[in-house]
Order: structure tokens, then sequence, then C-alpha cells
């Protein structure tokens, strides 16, 4: 790309766009032929430190000010925006991220217009508690924490960095938010939205850089009061250790390892297409992603060839194009992690059905970083390969014989985020989704979302509950209020 065609972005502080303090930048590539896209502040402690005084300002007036009426109406607005501008969000989530553009125009663009109407529907409707006592009335309030901190992934940029911008500007927070340095592109869109809409100065604040430099910033700044972090679980058990001691309110939505688990009496053919689409989907780097298959054993030869076939089917190709179904993954150093990991597949005895290397791509598209969408079997279910977050396009197959040792094998990890099920017996299905170490379970389907619901894992997949009131309960106090009235005529 020319020079001229890259774009040079800023931070967004205090209401206005601001070149970082230390004049340093870092280029963003399109993974999907290597070329620097954009240019974008490598923000310091000094950037974040405005941030966090121009936030905190906004809290303590004329943010702080605006009542729930009135910021569910900016929420609103902020979905409009993002309607407005659909097509070239879509078109830039793909050149950053390198995944289909099919994928952004039908996924991630209308799940963050869905995120921003839901929470200002959210924040209309909302309602707290009241406990009547013999002599006494109890209720509870709901405040803002003071000024958020949201530290979002590159994997699904614009609708993660929604999910957490929505609630808590709609409960009322100052927000610092920080998107990935890999792909920035629809963060600062965002940004031009919000000025757009109006908020009062400082409302809002965008800080580019890297996660050990301005994202550790924003976790020691003693202004924050909240950080609401998903991304891997190292980089998670960091913040933790940082922002414990503070005291700052945590929300961790950490890594994966997920499995599918098919059984003798599910639906074949809908089995396959649920668990190439839970291993593949945006090039397997989603979180909820089934990349550990489990399938019983007097199915597992059929299984696999129909799974084989359809993974064959998934060939990487021009992220631009519509009809591309695999894109480019999110950087080349990714693609070496991936490598790395198919390399020890085949160290600790797992044979590659299909994929396992680089696919051979004409033109500009030949420097990208893709991969082939790669089936594993033959490994043991409690190897590094079977057990490791990859985060890519890679999944192992384990056989198994019964109920019991199939749930063995799934919580056998230190993941506990998400698992779909896949059976005909709805019994069954009760009683597995019950035993199963896991946040969120599907049953005959995959990745189907209700904004209401909890979302959030346990062991290492992170702390907290996001999703409908959880997520407005995530970034506000409660605050239960006892007034004393003396004897009542009633009880």
């Amino acid at each position: 790309m020319s020079e001229s065609l890259v774009r040079l972005l800023s931070n967004f502080v205090d209401g206005r766009f601001r070149d970082p303090d230390g004049g340093e930048y870092l280029d963003d590539l399109n993974p999907a032929t290597g070329e620097v896209i954009a240019r974008i502040p490598r923000s310091a402690a000094s950037d974040v430190d405005e941030a966090a005084r121009a936030a905190r300002s906004a809290f303590e007036g004329e943010w702080g000010r605006t009542n729930s009426m009135d910021r569910a109406a900016l929420l609103d607005k902020i979905a409009d925006g993002i309607e407005g501008r659909a097509d070239e969000l879509a078109n830039l989530e793909s050149q950053d991220s390198g995944k289909p553009i099919q994928l952004a125009r039908s996924v991630d663009i209308p799940r963050a217009v869905a995120n921003f109407r839901f929470f200002a529907g959210a924040v209309r409707h909302d309602s707290t508690t009241c406990h009547s006592m013999s002599d006494a009335l109890n209720y509870t309030l709901r405040r803002p924490l003071g000024v958020a901190g949201l530290i979002t992934p590159w994997n699904l940029p614009l609708y993660l960095l929604s999910w957490k911008t929505a609630p808590a500007l709609g409960v009322g927070n100052a927000v610092i938010a920080k998107p990935s340095e890999l792909t920035p592109l629809t963060a600062s869109a965002l940004a031009e939205i919000i000025d757009d809409v109006g908020l009062p100065a400082g409302a809002f604040n965008l800080v580019h850089g890297l996660g050990s430099e301005a994202g550790q910033a924003i976790v020691e700044d003693e202004r924050v009061d909240m950080i609401s972090f998903t991304g891997g679980t190292a980089t998670g058990a960091v913040v933790a250790r940082t922002a414990a001691p503070k005291f700052k309110k945590l929300s961790l939505e950490l890594g994966g390892k997920n499995p599918t688990l098919v059984f003798a009496d599910a639906d074949l053919d809908l089995a396959i297409e649920g668990a190439c689409r839970a291993g593949f989907l945006n090039q397997g780097q989603i979180c909820l992603c089934g990349s550990r298959i489990l399938v019983e054993r007097k199915i597992l030869d059929s299984f696999v060839t129909g799974l084989v076939e359809r993974v064959r089917d998934l060939e990487p190709g021009d992220p631009s194009l519509p009809e591309t179904r695999m894109g480019a993954l999110v950087s080349a150093a990714h693609r070496d992690k991936i490598e790395g990991y198919v390399s020890l597949a085949r160290d600790e005895g797992g044979t590659i059905l299909c994929g396992g290397s680089r696919p051979k791509l004409p033109g500009r598209l030949a420097r990208g970083a893709f991969f082939q969408p790669t089936v594993v079997v033959g490994l043991s279910p409690t190897c590094r390969t079977s057990t490791e977050e990859i985060f890519g396009p890679v999944v192992t197959v384990h056989p198994f014989d019964s109920e019991e040792e199939a749930i063995d094998i799934a919580n056998g990890v230190r993941y506990g985020l998400a698992a779909s099920l896949w059976t005909r017996d709805l019994v069954r299905a009760h009683r597995i989704s019950a035993a199963l170490e896991s946040g969120m379970v599907w049953v005959n389907t995959w990745l189907k979302r209700d904004l209401r619901v909890p979302f959030g894992g346990m062991k290492d997949s992170g702390v907290g509950r996001e999703g409908g009131w959880l997520s407005l309960d995530a970034f506000s106090e409660l605050r239960n209020v006892c007034i004393e009235l003396g004897p009542l005529p009633y009880s």
C-alpha cells in the first residue's frame, strides 16, 4: 500500500483527537497481505494520565449529571452511527484482522449495533429491588463506579469493544478504552462516531498502544475504578495481580479450550456441520471455539470422514471477496505459534488428516498470514496439544466410550469457558450440561447468543459474568438503603 494510503490514527482524549505525547507510532498490518495500512500511537503512561484526568473530570462533572434516559438515547444514537457506516466498518474490520468480509458484515458489525441498542433498552428498563420489613424499608440504588478501563482483544474488535462500552456508558461511567494494537481501525471509527454523537468531553476516551505499556498504565492508574479485560489467561493474570491490591473491580474473560461432545444418537450431519463451524469460524480465533471434539467411538469413523470432507472445503482465500469463508490469521507471529503446535502434535503422536501447513496463494496474498484448517487425530486427551489453547484453525478429535469418560475428558483441562453437546436424548442433555465445568453449554447448536444471559467462564477462563443485567451490575455499585419507619400497621 502506498504511503499516501496509510492511515494515521490518533488517540481520542477529552473530546479531541490527539497525537501521542512521545510522538511514537506502531505499524498496523493487513495480515492478508503483510502491507502497512495504518500507523497508531504508541501511547505511554503520560497519555493514559491525560485520559484518566479527563475521564475523572467528566464523571465528576457534566457526564456524571446525565440521567439514565439521556444516556440510553445517546447509546441509540451511537448504534445509528454504526449502522450508517456499516459497510465501511466491515471493510476496516476485514482489512485489520484478516477475517472474511462476509463474516464482518453478517456478524461483527450487526452485533456491535445490537449491543448498543440492547443496553440502551436495558438502561431504560432497569429496576432494582425493594424489601419491606416490619418496621423499615430497604431499597437498592444503582450507582456508576466512576472510571472504567476497557481492554479488548484483536479477534472481535468492534464486537467486543461495543459489548463493554455500551453498558459502561449506559450505567454512567466514564470510559478509557484500549483496543488491541493489532486491530485498531474500528475502535478509532467508534471514537469518531461517539464524537459526532456529542457525548460530553472525557466521557469516552480511546488510547492506542501496547498492552504492556498503555494497558498496564490503565490498570495501574488510581483514578480507574474498574477493569474489564478480554484476552489471554496469562495476560489476565498480570491484570489481576496489578489491580487486586488496589481493590479495583475486575471482570476477566480469558482463554478457552472448549469441548464439542458428539454422541452416537446425534443427528450426524448437523453435528458435523456444528463441529466444523465451532472449530473454524473466524479461523478458529474465537474464545468460544470448540477445538476439542469428543466423539462416541461407535460413530467415530463416519464422523471423522464427514468432518474432514467439510474442512477440506474451507480453502483460505482473499478476505475481501464475499465468497471467502476462511481468511488470514491475525498476524505472521500468531501463525508461527500455530505452526509450532502442529509440529508439537506430530511429536506427540498425532496424525494430521487435513491441513497442517501454509496454503500457496497468488499475488499480494502470497505474504499473508494464512494457514490451512487442520484436523488432528490419535492424540492423548491429556497431551499439550489437546489441553493448551492454540486459538487457531486446529481441532483435535478424541473418542470416548461412555458419558463418564466424555465428562472426564471435557473437564480435564484448566479452562472452563464454553461447551457444545450434540445428542437427541433430552435427559442426557440436561444431565451432562449440569456436569460440565463450563460457563456456557450449547445443546445441538453453537454460538447461539442471547444478550440477556450470563457470559463468562470458570477456572482459568475468567472471573465474573457479563451479559444482560449482569453487565449493568459489573459496571456499577449496588447500594442498600434502609429507612427506619417505626411500627407499621402492616407486615
